[in-house]
Formats: C-alpha cells, sequence, structure tokens
C-alpha cells in the first residue's frame, strides 16, 4: 500500500517548502540518509541534519532533535525504524512543519493518522530522491 498520492508527493516536492530537515542524517556516506540529502540539496532544498550526534553533514550544522532547530522547518524527511518513526512525526507536527515524509520502509499507520489529522501533508514508505526525477 501507498500512502500518499501521486498529488501529494508533487506537492511536497514543489511546494511545501525548501527547507527539509532530514532524521537520522549523520556523515555516514554509506547510509542511504546521506544520498538522499545529497539529491534534496542538488535539487535546491536546505538539508537540515538531525541526529543525536549533531554533526555538520554536507556544509550544513546539524542538531540533536527536531525541537532544538532555531528556525522553521518546512518538510521533516524520516530514516529512523519504524519503531522510532511515531515520535518523530509527532514532534514534526509541534514545531509547525508542513510535512512529514517517512522514506521507503519506514511505516507507521497510526502516526501517518495523526499526522493528517494534525493538517500535515504525508508520504510514508517512498522515496523523494526517486520521485524527484519523476516530477
Amino acid at each position: 500500500m501507498s500512502y500518499g498520492d501521486d498529488a501529494t508527493v508533487r506537492k511536497v516536492l514543489t511546494s511545501s517548502g525548501d527547507t527539509w530537515a532530514v532524521v537520522g542524517l549523520s556523515n555516514n556516506t554509506a547510509r542511504a540518509a546521506y544520498g538522499v540529502a545529497r539529491v534534496l540539496q542538488r535539487a535546491g532544498k536546505r538539508i537540515v541534519p538531525v541526529h543525536p550526534k549533531a554533526e555538520t553533514v554536507l556544509g550544513e550544522p546539524g542538531y540533536a532533535s527536531l525541537a532544538e532547530i532555531p528556525f522553521p522547518v518546512d518538510v521533516v524527511d524520516v530514516f529512523v525504524n519504524s519503531e522510532l518513526a511515531g515520535p518523530v512525526a509527532d514532534q514534526a507536527v509541534a514545531v509547525g512543519a508542513k510535512a512529514v515524509w517517512f522514506q521507503l520502509g519506514v511505516v507507521d499507520e497510526a502516526a501517518y493518522g495523526r499526522t493528517r489529522a494534525a493538517g500535515l501533508d504525508m508520504v510514508m514508505d517512498r522515496c523523494p530522491a526517486i520521485e524527484l526525477p519523476l516530477l
């Protein structure tokens, strides 16, 4: 099942805003988050690394949590496992993000429902690096 129809995918990628918090992003270049963040950056998005280490990644300073980011974020892109993803979606609602994107393999139907009920757009179990070239 796909969560987030093509219209929602297009909206999040083109008009939800260009500041993307990437939760789970570190300097580990072997991780999918790093490659996807680089694709987003090349597409003109400002990436904001969110990781307990709060490392600077791809030239952007990192933060340990969404709550610590001192400016608004538009989209929260989630690269943590499904068990941890729900609380991240709730944090995205709390910080006023416009959309939440759960990466391929990250599924939490309850979090999807809560996030949509809070008025945010949400895409789940898809990858922006795959969807961007299809626009």
